[in-house]
């Protein structure tokens, strides 16, 4: 008999630690694996998020981190004139590639969202939505940051449920791993840096990108 109670004191000390543990990992969140590059190479031969033209004549590579004030002002400010002055006019085509900073912990789960969002052919409203937000996810946590994107993922009309499979499974962890690498081997140190005709611009304005363009494009038709 003594021992029958003692196995009953076992099995309810156990169900109590099965609530408790339940219970935290709904408190707790989901496991996102998307801070860290999971040890996997990326084989996807990805090169970043092209805007505009393939085949206009000037490439800009804008690395960026969707954390950082300086690039959520680029975006906001002059990222627009850029678009309607040189990308719309098909003088250079835009493409972005990311670059998450150390000093910003929810910068890969931003990329991230971005991503899954680009598999639903939603990256550029994304991309727009997570800068204008900016102030309220970051420095949030992943936790609430998450729930916070999730939230603009319904608003811009996306799958929300296939957009978290995407982020629960850490689907492009690798690939934001490997741009990240690509722009140190290129010689990026902060955000936005931009890559036009093999030279690096750190922090540059719209006037000055145009003017750059619009004299690399005089120089290329000039050119036998």
């Amino acid at each position: 008999m003594a021992g029958q109670k003692g196995f009953y004191r076992i099995m309810i000390v156990v169900a109590i630690a099965g609530v408790a543990w339940l219970g935290w990992r709904v408190m707790a969140g989901p496991t996102l694996p998307v801070t860290v590059a999971s040890g996997v190479p990326d084989t996807t031969g990805f090169t970043g998020y092209l805007i505009g033209d393939a085949s206009a004549p000037i490439e800009i590579v804008e690395y960026a981190d969707f954390q950082c004030p300086a690039c959520a002002g680029f975006d906001q400010v002059q990222y627009p004139d850029v678009k309607s002055r040189l990308v719309d006019a098909g003088k250079a085509k835009f493409r972005y590639r990311d670059f998450p900073l150390e000093i910003h912990p929810e910068a890969r789960l931003a990329a991230h969202a971005a991503a899954c969002a680009d598999d639903q052919g939603g990256f550029a409203a994304m991309k727009d939505a997570l800068f204008q937000r900016q102030t309220a996810w970051s420095f949030q946590g992943d936790r609430k940051a998450y729930g916070i994107m999730g939230d603009l993922v319904s608003q811009l009309g996306l799958d929300r449920g296939g957009w978290e499979a995407c982020m629960e499974a850490g689907r492009h962890a690798a690939r934001i791993q490997a741009s990240l690498e690509e722009g140190q081997r290129v010689g990026v140190g902060s955000t936005p840096t931009f890559l036009i005709n093999g030279r690096l611009y750190p922090g540059m304005n719209s006037d000055a990108m145009v003017r750059l363009v619009d004299s690399l494009v005089t120089a290329a038709s000039a050119t036998p």
